[in-house]
């Protein structure tokens, strides 16, 4: 038997995807081997990202907003984004969060919430990468209890003022527009805040040691005025910021496995080469146990991540599948990650391999758009009836 360096080929799974689909993965596979690749472990080690002419870049290849429909977008398969998602997140989840905040936060929001004119003015120039957006929901004492958050939008005569902070907000520093969620009367409601407006402003968060090749950033608002069409008009109350992290919890079920599959191949090449007691590493029955285990749980984690974007697909896919998917693919992906640095012993802690770098980035992934913790008690929940959050 000749050895294979993708471990999901054992898995026999062309038939689960279609040719279109299998196309766009191989668009972004090709971008990120020619675009993307040859520079991660430079942008990872200065914490920089060229993210506006690599915003532009993937404006040409349809990938921003992919799945929408209208506007520029290039209205694809459920299934297809999520390969997509794949196949950046293999190179980086960082440059995998840039497009998923560009299209499944700030982009679908406006596209589902948002009034006609926000729609025109914004998406087009997103979909294009000519313009930026970000997502502000989350701040420093409201990250899984969102109903708690403390920004404020007050009416005063036609116009909304809004004062607060928000945190963790991916692309915040580089944005042309922020969708800020804020407490009104009313309850809480959608903002399409133009980053220009005054008041607004976005410092960067430095010293990260996780998801270094991505933008973050903190946003406060000081007195932003806003006039009365800044606000989504179509939805009130936390549905609508949970509907759009329900969209961007979608790409992680996938993208997570591209950061587990890049840490196997990794592992897999490693083994085959390196020299060890006069043989190669990968002859070690220790060895093949830890590869044979991870390929069977990556193999696993694909089948459901497939099977969930078919029922996306088909317009049956519940909240709750979801929290499914992203807790069972990410902690896998985080425990291949994990052992594959064990298998590349003291090379796996350096940027000459991707390995630690994406279990740094796991990390993050693990706590963002719902931490495992939160999916667990979604799961609890459906499962008994019975709320465990209050």
């Amino acid at each position: 038997m000749s050895p294979t360096t993708n471990p999901l080929d054992l898995f026999d799974l062309d038939d689960q995807v279609g040719e279109e689909e299998h196309a766009i993965q191989r668009t972004v596979r090709e971008l990120m081997d020619a675009q993307v690749r040859p520079h991660l472990a430079q942008w990872y080690d200065e914490a920089k990202l060229p993210a506006r002419d690599l915003a532009l870049e993937l404006g040409k290849v349809g990938l921003l907003g992919m799945h929408l429909e209208g506007y520029g977008c290039a209205g694809t398969s459920a299934t297809a984004y999520g390969l997509a998602c794949l196949e950046l997140e293999a190179a980086d989840a960082g440059i995998r969060s840039l497009v998923s905040v560009q299209g499944s936060l700030a982009m679908f929001a406006i596209w589902k919430h948002g009034s006609e004119e926000q729609k025109q003015e914004w998406l087009p120039r997103m979909a294009a990468g000519e313009a930026i957006g970000c997502f502000g929901l989350t701040e420093p004492d409201a990250g899984s209890d969102p109903a708690s958050m403390r920004t404020r939008a007050k009416q005063d005569g036609t116009d909304w003022v809004l004062n607060g902070s928000k945190m963790w907000i991916t692309n915040g520093s580089i944005a042309d527009v922020a969708v800020v969620w804020a407490q009104t009367e009313e309850g809480i409601r959608g903002f399409v805040v133009p980053t220009d407006s005054d008041g607004f402003s976005a410092p960067e968060i430095k010293r990260k040691l996780s998801l270094r090749a991505s933008v973050t950033s903190e946003l406060v608002l000081d007195d932003v005025r806003l006039p009365a069409d800044a606000v989504l008009p179509d939805v009130t109350g936390l549905r609508g910021p949970l509907s759009c992290l329900t969209e961007a919890r979608f790409g992680i079920i996938f993208g997570s496995l591209g950061s587990a599959r890049d840490c196997l191949e990794t592992a897999l090449r490693y083994a085959g080469e390196r020299d060890l007691f006069g043989r190669k590493l990968a002859s070690f029955q220790l060895t093949q146990a830890k590869l044979a285990d991870m390929t069977v749980e990556l193999g696993k984690a694909m089948l459901l991540a497939l099977h969930l974007g078919r029922l996306k697909d088909a317009g049956r896919i519940t909240s709750t599948q979801v929290s499914i998917g992203k807790l069972n693919n990410v902690r896998e992906a985080i425990a291949i990650a994990r052992e594959c640095r064990t298998i590349l012993g003291a090379a796996g802690i350096t940027l000459e391999h991707p390995v630690l770098r994406h279990a740094n980035n796991l990390e993050s992934v693990l706590t963002y758009e719902g931490t495992s913790e939160v999916h667990q008690l979604v799961i609890g929940q459906a499962l008994t009836g019975e709320s465990a959050f209050r």
